[in-house]
């Protein structure tokens, strides 16, 4: 189920599922320690002896305010004569979540109306040893276990606390819940309760007829009950209202801090462009970690999440980030990921926000064998993203202290880990994570990744061992050409193996991952042999339905909902298209269909602009976890690529400079500025 609005700090993150209900909520890190782990917190409203949950019997629009991370959300219950009008936000400082509620009362006689809003926690993934109890200094609840504490508070205009309270126990000895209790419009006044708990709160408002008040209510998180007593004390000293105010200014400066004219573009575009920038900080830790996607309910499908550091998924946003204009977010991750990295020189599986390892079902051993359960793509494309960081921003004093540790030292992996026969990157399990083998796509990111680690040695004078990587590039380079490509069905393959008795074993599968053989430098977008694999990757891939969109490949299993097709169509594949035709282009004509591309993917976004991983073929509904980290860079990726386009095809013809050109001063870095961007812009520099 998509969370259609979340909202976080890099610390705090409470996500929303499209009933209003908060069914994740993160903290300290993003993505590790979900203290509601899928269970409901939800907002209910009594009046006239009628009571409802906000839910199926309610009309709910889910969006945010323009350019902010502050939610703008309508509920209406035609039945009771009621519109609540909510704003959400967590603060971009301090680790406080706050709501106000406008309510409406549509009706002529006035009304005497009560709010309640339950909250189901398992502090830190379970719900054993919590505790749930009134707190008389500050009026509030406090759930808490171990150093994880949240306070619980609200308000009305004319009251300064909560009207009504409740605490009791969950889904043990036939206990369904304290929620429950608010059904009949009052609660019990319990104080304390221990094991599996949760807790209601009431607010009370008389609202005259055709006339609307105002309700507040908030949640801050810290690790001692001071410390979320102090947090209560500064929201009601601010005021809620002073607090959600400086949170949305505050991110329309963010949002709007580059001066890129986004005019040329369709404005649904521009607008999910800013939109998708603002998405992808809800989902980065503060600590560094890119977090792949935080939404719970993908658990019931393999009792696991997307909560994870995946090094490719952090590698790819954080290269968006640095073209968008935000390094300070991406220089972050290249810290998080130097953290990481093994003694020799590669990333494994997956890791947790803290830095610890993560989950994973890579095999160290197979068939009695030992193997490195790695994908070597997410080794290859931290050096690649980070090499053009510096070309972007120079700032050598960031990378001196990365230089070693992590870029000589991915550096030396990539050298040393090919096969004797090919010549190619050794086996390693592919971007999907489900298959073993040689593969195009990790043979274009080692490409890139040397290729950057060359440059690197350039910059730091070591001359000879820039020579090595770029001569180990360019032998992976010819590899690619004499396995990889494969003139008797005109295209790549997917990826070449081994059998038992050493034989290599051609997967001719068409798989947009072949993206990769130009995005990073191995090959010229417009070289005839990759042209005419995206030929069969659109005719193979396409969906031909009213929805359309690239599958990620033939016969893709996962989260299908109809053999018709060779798979869903997924956002993140779809772009791809975009950036192959973007790279081809000559001309702004030539352009309209990656455009086209864009304006597809933003028609496809829930209202929220939220994009989900994957979408169905029929009806075009999200499928899979929403929001993907990874879609939303993708589509910053891909504007960018072709607004630098767009720039290109408009130079100067007086001094054959366009407006994005960086002029550097020296001409031994300018050339070799010049040599970097042929490599960032799909143009291979090994000769």
């Amino acid at each position: 189920m998509p969370r259609d609005i979340p909202v976080g700090n890099g610390k705090l993150l409470i996500c929303f599922d499209h009933n209003y209900n908060i069914r994740d909520l993160y903290f300290p890190h993003v993505g590790q320690e979900n203290h509601v782990q899928g269970e409901y917190c939800r907002l209910g409203v009594w009046v006239d002896n009628q009571f409802s949950w906000v839910g199926k019997d309610w009309k709910i629009d889910l969006g945010y305010e323009e350019d902010t991370l502050v939610t703008r959300v309508s509920l209406y219950h035609k039945g009771m004569g009621l519109l609540l009008m909510c704003r959400d936000a967590v603060d971009f400082h301090e680790n406080v979540y706050v709501r106000e509620i406008v309510i409406e009362n549509m009706l002529p006689q006035d009304r005497h109306i009560r709010l309640f809003l339950s909250h189901s926690l398992d502090i830190s993934g379970n719900s054993v040893g919590d505790t749930a109890a009134f707190d008389p200094e500050s009026g509030g609840l406090v759930h808490y276990k171990g150093p994880r504490y949240f306070i619980i508070g609200g308000k009305t205009e004319n009251t300064s606390g909560l009207d009504q309270f409740a605490v009791g126990q969950k889904n043990i000895n036939g206990k369904e819940g304290t929620y429950v209790d608010a059904e009949d419009g009052i609660l019990s006044g319990n104080t304390i309760a221990q094991g599996s708990v949760d807790s209601v709160i009431a607010l009370h408002l008389e609202i005259k007829g055709m006339s609307q008040e105002k309700a507040y209510y908030w949640l801050a998180a810290g690790e001692t009950w001071q410390s979320v007593r102090r947090l209560d004390a500064i929201v009601k000293h601010k005021s809620p209202e002073v607090l959600i105010k400086r949170t949305a200014d505050y991110w329309h400066l963010w949002v709007h801090k580059e001066t890129l004219s986004l005019d040329q573009l369709p404005p649904k575009v521009a607008s999910l462009y800013r939109r998708s920038l603002l998405l992808l900080n809800t989902q980065i830790d503060s600590q560094g970690g890119i977090l792949a996607a935080n939404d719970s309910d993908v658990v019931m499908f393999n009792r696991d999440t997307y909560s994870y550091i995946w090094t490719r998924d952090g590698a790819l946003v954080a290269n968006a980030l640095d073209v968008a204009g935000y390094p300070v977010i991406a220089q972050r991750f290249y810290q998080f990921a130097s953290r990481v990295i093994t003694d020799e020189g590669y990333f494994l599986h997956k890791y947790n926000p803290d830095s610890t390892l993560a989950s994973s079902w890579h095999p160290w051993q197979e068939n009695g064998q030992h193997q490195l359960p790695i994908q070597e793509d997410e080794t290859a494309l931290v050096v690649w993203a980070l090499w053009n960081h510096f070309v972007i921003y120079r700032d050598i004093e960031f990378i001196k202290p990365l230089y070693r540790p992590l870029i000589k030292r991915a550096a030396e992996f990539m050298c040393h880990y090919r096969d004797q026969e090919t010549g190619l990157p050794d086996a390693s399990y592919d971007l999907w994570e489900e298959r073993r083998g040689m593969l195009s796509f990790t043979t274009g990111t080692v490409f890139g990744g040397l290729t950057a680690a060359s440059l690197f040695c350039t910059v730091f004078g070591e001359d000879d061992l820039a020579e090595h990587y770029q001569q180990v590039a360019s032998e992976i380079r010819d590899a690619a050409s004499e396995y990889l490509w494969r003139p008797e069905i005109n295209r790549f393959c997917r990826m070449i193996s081994h059998d038992e008795n050493g034989n290599l074993i051609y997967d001719d599968s068409c798989d947009a991952s072949l993206w990769g053989l130009f995005a990073f430098g191995l090959y010229a977008a417009d070289d005839e042999r990759i042209t005419a694999t995206f030929a069969a990757l659109k005719e193979k891939l396409w969906i031909n339905t009213n929805v359309g969109g690239l599958a990620r490949y033939e016969g893709d299993s996962y989260h299908r909902v109809d053999t018709r097709f060779p798979g869903n169509p997924w956002f993140i594949c779809t772009l791809w298209l975009a950036d192959h035709l973007t790279d081809k282009a000559h001309n702004e004509k030539e352009l309209q269909e990656s455009i086209k591309i864009l304006e597809w993917v933003a028609e496809h976004a829930l209202p929220s602009g939220v994009l989900a991983e994957q979408v169905h073929p029929v009806t075009g509904k999200p499928l899979s976890v929403s929001p993907l980290t990874w879609s939303h860079a993708t589509f910053v990726a891909t504007t960018r690529r072709i607004m630098r386009k767009i720039s290109r095809i408009h130079r100067c013809p007086e001094c054959d400079h366009s407006k994005d050109d960086i002029i550097l001063g020296d001409d031994w870095l300018t050339k070799l500025y010049a040599k970097a961007c042929d490599t960032i812009h799909g143009i291979c520099t090994v000769k």
